[in-house]
């Protein structure tokens, strides 16, 4: 299958020129030997079956980062896998300067290669005319294309220049500078520049306009005091919106996969397989599709705000306020949308180009408190913080709440700041060169794709892991050593009158017994001399466990552990439960020391197998997701201890 490889600067149309040739054909994979995706896309011309590699975008074939280093690798070595034997350079006809550095370099590779002149009305309406046969007597063995990717302008001509045979041509691979030689790279780019000028002052003329929309737009989106508060009152908007809106779609979800576990409970026979079925793969499909709404939404508006160009104005007005903790501009919106949830946060740090800034990015999501420690923090909360109010009006439950949240943002800038520390020795070299792109409407089609990417990513790649754990965690909750389980269940005594509420109460008590002694159970009394110093008895200890799946499952395993029936419909239950439980020498067992342990334990503790699965999914390995398990571990357990014996 021919290869034909699209390259381009960023924000000059190149993903809206690839989906607008691919459509849906699209295969996200990677680059063999490193982890940076590999976008392909498939399209048949004229009953010839073509292959479109979409490489990251650059402004030079010399690399600044590891993403630009995969466009080197390929295209310096034509025994490469990857090497194409056509080239697409996609340029933004308003600043041709700067686009044809990376076309001149490609082209003195001697790759027959077609120039796309892409923007073409936004460059009319700024005045911009482009001199094309002056252009194509400055580089002869190019075709040139004039192109409007977003309406389709174009794309007839550049399928038919792809479907051609390719002349035969001799690959001058030797021009290109080594990747090692930064002086030789400096003076090859410097005397290229000054060939472009002298060919743009040729091509290019322009007539006198007024100052275009985007300039005066952005004497407000980059203010730096309303900037930053528009930039925050649009993130309040996405937040609400992917919290709430997203909220619909998945209550149908959990209602519908709890009634077809229910449905199958009626109509299957009891037995392993058909617990295997209702609490172990349909709990775990679940725990996959609840999560679309909210990824879908999420990429759904962050697709709208890099389709308008707003974004790229995002990313200057916040880049000075990270940069000091090792992160970039990009960061920002990732580290912000882990506050509705860190999956789709994480996915979202796909725009840093720098590998070390996302990396570091996606090690410190997880820290902003996501919406599933909700249930938890509110569960604690009410167990042990008095509900008083402070100076008249300041509600002492609301405040506590409040500064978990805050210990959340503050410690993952902190964290950040000691990865970057990691980082200095072999840092990458982190320019922030950004292109303010022309203001436009999103096209629709784009859009869409973007989030049907992001959707099936997650439940192909993230989905198969999570599913395995859920299945493990069960099957941990479901058996135990010998028969203990149906020995200890047999003890409990049955109802004397069966009514509906005695008759749930009673299988309440059974499940608990169960969950007692299952592998679980035991589990969580051989970590009790571990947690003990923080506060914790066994029980908690089955409940951090079994929290994995799922940080809000906590509440649950706990409603289960203390035999209390129906807690989502009422949580004042379980609270009066907790408030009257002992430890052996008749001390309680939730107090405020031990409460507020708990509630910094899970400020910091890694537990979302969802999450793990998706960082191992953006890593394209497990190193990182181990490495995020150790030291969040760490953080929750020193920050619960220290917490306990300050309160104690």
């Amino acid at each position: 299958m021919k290869k034909i490889a699209l390259f381009g600067n960023p924000n000059t149309g190149k993903s809206s020129l690839f989906n607008r040739l691919t459509g849906l054909r699209q295969h996200v994979g990677n680059f063999p030997g490193v982890t940076v995706d590999k976008h392909s896309g498939f399209l048949n011309i004229n009953g010839k079956e073509l292959e479109l590699i979409d490489f990251p975008g650059t402004y030079s074939i010399y690399p600044r980062s590891k993403d630009e280093e995969v466009v080197y690798n390929v295209i310096s070595n034509p025994e490469n896998p990857n090497f194409p034997e056509k080239a697409i350079v996609v340029l933004d006809s308003t600043n041709l300067e700067r686009n044809l550095l990376l076309f001149t370099q490609i082209y003195d590779l001697g790759l027959e290669t077609a120039l796309v002149l892409n923007m073409t009305d936004v460059a009319a309406r700024n005045g911009f005319e482009i001199d094309i046969p002056v252009l194509e007597q400055a580089f002869p063995r190019t075709k040139i294309i004039r192109t409007n990717a977003r309406i389709g302008t174009g794309l007839p001509e550049l399928k038919e220049w792809m479907a051609q045979d390719s002349a035969s041509r001799e690959t001058n691979a030797s021009s290109l500078k080594a990747m090692n030689d930064l002086p030789g790279q400096i003076a090859d780019t410097n005397e290229r520049f000054e060939r472009i000028r002298e060919i743009v002052s040729k091509v290019v003329s322009k007539k006198v306009t007024d100052a275009p929309f985007s300039s005066k737009l952005d004497k407000w989106l980059i203010h730096p005091v309303f900037g930053y508060l528009i930039f925050l009152i649009i993130l309040l908007v996405i937040f609400q919106t992917v919290f709430t809106l997203a909220s619909y779609p998945m209550d149908w979800i959990d209602l519908g996969t709890s009634s077809l576990a229910s449905w199958l409970g009626t109509i299957m026979p009891d037995g392993v397989f058909t617990s295997l079925i209702i609490n172990g793969v349909i709990p775990g499909i679940g725990g996959v599709l609840i999560f679309i709404p909210q990824i879908a939404l999420l990429f759904f508006m962050l697709s709208i705000l890099e389709e308008t160009g707003y974004m790229a104005r995002v990313v200057f007005i916040t880049d000075k306020l990270m940069r000091p903790f090792g992160l970039n501009g990009k960061s920002v919106v990732p580290l912000l949308s882990s506050a509705a949830c860190a999956i789709p946060g994480i996915m979202a740090t796909r725009t840093i180009s720098s590998w070390q800034e996302r990396l570091t990015t996606i090690l410190v999501a997880p820290l902003i408190s996501c919406s599933a420690r909700l249930p938890v923090y509110t569960l604690l909360i009410a167990l042990v913080i008095p509900s008083k109010r402070i100076f008249g009006f300041l509600n002492l439950q609301g405040l506590v709440l409040f500064a978990l949240y805050l210990l959340g943002v503050i410690s993952a800038l902190l964290v950040a700041l000691v990865i970057k520390q990691f980082f200095r020795k072999k840092k990458e070299l982190s320019v922030f060169l950004l292109e303010m792109p022309a203001y436009k409407s999103p096209r629709w089609g784009n859009v869409g794709i973007e989030v049907f990417e992001k959707v099936k990513i997650f439940v192909f790649d993230a989905g198969k892991i999570i599913l395995a754990i859920s299945i493990i965690l069960w099957a941990l909750a479901s058996f135990g050593p010998g028969n203990d389980m149906e020995k200890y269940s047999r003890l409990v005594q049955a109802p004397n009158i069966q009514t509906e509420q005695s008759t749930a109460d009673y299988e309440s008590k059974i499940a608990s017994v169960k969950l007692e002694h299952s592998y679980m159970g035991h589990l969580g009394k051989f970590i009790e001399p571990v947690i003990k110093p923080l506060g914790y008895d066994w029980k908690m200890g089955i409940s951090l466990l079994t929290s994995f799946a799922a940080r809000e499952v906590f509440v649950g395993s706990l409603a289960t552990i203390y035999s209390v029936h129906e807690v989502d419909d009422n949580p004042k239950q379980l609270i009066d439960k907790l408030k009257i439980q002992k430890r052996d020498d008749g001390t309680p067992t939730y107090t405020l020391a031990s409460g507020l342990s708990l509630l910094v334990f899970y400020v910091f503790a890694m537990q979302c197998m969802a999450t793990l699965a998706v960082v191992k999914r953006e890593t394209k390995s497990w190193k990182w997701p181990i490495i995020q398990v150790g030291y969040m571990g760490v953080l929750a357990y020193l920050g619960a201890y220290i917490t306990f014996i300050l309160f104690k």
